[in-house]
């Protein structure tokens, strides 16, 4: 049923875990996941006291169909998210990186978002 993970994968959700031991979301400050493949970015900001989504946004748009897993992309991504947040009077939000290190896209698209107005 599940395949085998190999030692990356499992250090990734191992961190992954640990840290979601510790972050949650709610409806003043809901948390802004990132989840990435080798071809597409993912983020989500999502409300855990109610279960739902707020915003969402992936390469997978038609609007954002040319961006790839990089860091120019993550930007674009990370801006584009910001300014979604915006229209919804969001500001806060907990970043939720899913176990990923804190660098390349995943930092950019957090700094991205920050320079749009909302606070980490």
């Amino acid at each position: 049923m599940f395949k085998k993970l190999n030692d990356k994968q499992r250090k990734r959700l191992h961190r992954k875990v640990h840290i979601r031991k510790s972050i949650y979301g709610t409806a003043e400050r809901p948390r802004m996941t990132v989840s990435k493949s080798g071809k597409n970015i993912y983020v989500q900001v999502i409300n855990d006291d109610a279960g739902n989504t707020l915003a969402s946004i992936s390469t997978l748009e038609k609007e954002f169909a040319s961006l790839n897993s990089n860091v120019e992309s993550a930007k674009k991504l990370g801006e584009a998210i910001g300014n979604r947040l915006k229209e919804k009077n969001i500001t806060k939000i907990v970043f939720d990186r899913n176990g990923y290190l804190y660098h390349g896209a995943v930092k950019a698209l957090a700094d991205a978002a920050r320079g749009t107005g909302i606070e980490f």
